[in-house]
Order: C-alpha cells, then structure tokens, then sequence
C-alpha cells in the first residue's frame, strides 16, 4: 500500500467507529479504486474488498489474482472455478474479526445485486446500509492530491474546448468537433470522458447526443465536455454562436451567468446544497423562464464524473471543505438553442472555488 491508501484505510476506520459500523464491504466500483487503486476485471467471477477495524483483504478469483497482486499487497482469499467462492469468503470473513451474530454492514451500493447476496447469505443476521455515511462521506470530501490531479483536468479541458471554438467553420458536423477535441486530449497525455457538442436547436436537449448536424450562422454552439487525466475527470460546458447570434441569445446568456454567480455566492461550508439550487433556480425564476430549467444544479465530481454530492432541490447535504461539484444552470428553448454554463468548484477556505480557467463569456466564432 502507499500513503496516500494507508491515509484512507485509516480515515474510514475512523467512520466506522464514529457510525458503530463492523464491517464495509466493496465491490469492483470507484470505491474499490479510491481505497486500494485497483479495477479487478469485472466479470460474474465475485470480487470483494472487506474492511474492518483490525483487517483489510480480498474474495478474488484465483484467475484474476496474479494480474490484481500489481496493484495492492493487501491479502487475497482465492477461488478457483471449479471450487466456488464459498469456502474463500468464509475465510475471509473469519479474518475479518468481527461478530458474525449480527454486525453491522456496509455495502458498495454499486456492486453486482449478486454479490451483495452472496455475502448476506453468508451473514444473515446482518444489518446493512448503503456507504454514503463512510466511503462516500470520505469520498465526498477531496484532499491536496485529487485537487492537483481534478485541476490540471480541467485546465486541459480549458485548451481543448478553447481550440474547439477557434476551429469552428461552416458546415463543420457536431462529431468532427468532438474528434477534434478528442485529438486535443489525446495530443496531451487525456482521454475523452464524454464530449456533447450540440449545434443550434439540439442545445435545446440537455442530454443531446452530437451527431451528422452541420454548423451554419445564427447557430449557438454549446459544447460539454471532459477528459480524465492522471485518472481524474474535468466537466464544463461553454457557450458561443456562429456568425451572428440567435435572437434573444444575449439575454439568455446574462441570465444563465446571473444564476451561475448567485450559485457561487451561496457555495459555502454549512449551507445545503439545496440552498445552492434554490439560488440558482430563483434567478431564472425571476426572469421568467423557470420551467425552461429543467434539471438539477450540480453533480459532485470525483473519480467518477457523478457522484456525491448532488446540488438538488431536495438534498438536505450539508456542504463542507473539500466538496467537490458542479454549478450548471440552463434554459432550453424548444426549437431554438439551449444555453447551460458549467462550472466545477471546489469549497476551499470557505468558498467556492473554481477549477476551470476559461471565461463563461460567449465565444463569437465565424
């Protein structure tokens, strides 16, 4: 193991004795990455990483044990096809320490249904949740690594999408912009995590897919992208027109940028992330397009570009120091563009801080 793993095996055991937690239990996930740096292959083949107050090791399939020993020295119970993974996890259990009458259990929420019951089957006097309140407090909450790592992300992503704007030309596909910033990303040691470049009125669709849609004036561009570096995501999405800007674009953008600053100001450690929502929400409310905003604020952002916290209307979240997601107000016009500004920040020394270096100004291009 390596410090930086040590560092968070210990912090977790911390969690667990302040929530009277006996055993966590993980699955192939980004959890299994955050505490021990290793992506078993994932099959219907049992991979558990189990941790209690006085032992931390493995179920791995004995197929898969030379290739995963690259990765952690931590003990591995192996299985071999032809035996089944029982006998190994009840050693592997009988490592842990804990009372097997009836601990209390945490499971990685995003393993295989499978694998969960194996294990319950194998403890039924077990009570169980979810990891929101251990790994994914730990989680939520980034330390000066994975900042240097989600920054230097997002400055690349800045050059990309800056070079994405600066390349546009008429009659240019939504697919050959997003190759393009696929080729920037690759040129620079990243690697795409998702890319939506979305022309005219498909920015009107939050989720659009970029497709064969060429570019002509009058079309605003959005473009949403990210790449994942030294094996953190960036995310943001930027705004601009081609040629002259559609019709009422320019009071669009100021309100969106309007909704993005009022969501800043309210990004501060012991407000609810709902509070961040409301504040964003209550700007295009007030202008008049509040259903034309259709989804949440923000996602955390992390290992995987989704995940704790979640900037919603409903989320009772207490932010703190550390936190890590975005602040993404939009209004969509059926028919004629959609306008979403993206920042990721960072609550650092009491605010938000954000990772992207890039003007939320609209890029005039042509």
């Amino acid at each position: 193991m390596n410090s930086t793993l040590d560092a968070r095996l210990e912090k977790l055991r911390a969690r667990m004795t302040e929530t009277s937690t006996d055993l966590v239990v993980i699955g192939p996930s980004s959890h299994m990455k955050y505490l021990a740096d290793l992506s078993p292959h994932g099959d219907e083949r049992p991979v558990l990483l189990m941790v209690s107050q006085s032992f931390a090791g493995f179920l791995m399939p004995a197929l898969n044990a030379d290739s995963s020993r690259q990765h952690t020295d931590l003990p591995f119970f192996t299985w071999a096809d032809a035996d089944g993974p029982d006998a190994a996890l009840a050693e592997l259990i009988a490592a842990t320490g804990i009372d097997r009458a009836a601990p209390s259990i945490v499971l990685d929420e995003t393993m295989r249904a499978d694998f969960a019951l194996l294990l319950l089957d194998a403890m039924p006097g077990a009570t169980r949740r979810f990891t929101s309140d251990t790994v994914g407090y730990l989680r939520s909450r980034k330390d000066a690594d994975e900042y240097r790592r989600l920054k230097a992300a997002h400055l690349l992503n800045d050059r990309a999408v800056e070079a994405a704007f600066a390349a546009l030309k008429p009659g240019m596909t939504e697919l050959e912009v997003a190759q393009l910033i696929g080729d920037f990303y690759k040129a620079n040691g990243a690697v795409t995590e998702f890319c939506s470049v979305c022309f005219g009125p498909n920015g009107a669709f939050p989720h659009h897919h970029t497709g064969t849609t060429s570019l002509k004036a009058g079309d605003a561009v959005l473009i949403d992208t990210g790449c994942r570096l030294d094996g953190y995501p960036s995310d943001m999405t930027r705004m601009g027109y081609f040629g002259a800007p559609p019709e009422g674009y320019g009071q669009i953008h100021s309100i969106v940028d309007r909704a993005v600053e009022a969501a800043l100001a309210a990004a501060v450690p012991g407000a609810k992330a709902s509070d961040v929502d409301k504040a964003a929400r209550d700007v295009i409310t007030a202008a008049g397009y509040g259903p034309n905003f259709l989804h949440r604020t923000g996602h955390g952002l992390g290992i995987d570009v989704h995940e704790a916290p979640y900037i919603t209307a409903s989320s009772d979240t207490t932010l703190d120091e550390g936190m890590v997601f975005s602040i993404e107000p939009g209004i969509y016009l059926q028919g004629r563009f959609g306008l979403r500004l993206e920042e990721i920040v960072i609550i650092r020394d009491g605010k938000a801080e954000i990772f992207s270096g890039m003007p939320r100004t609209a890029v005039a291009a042509g």
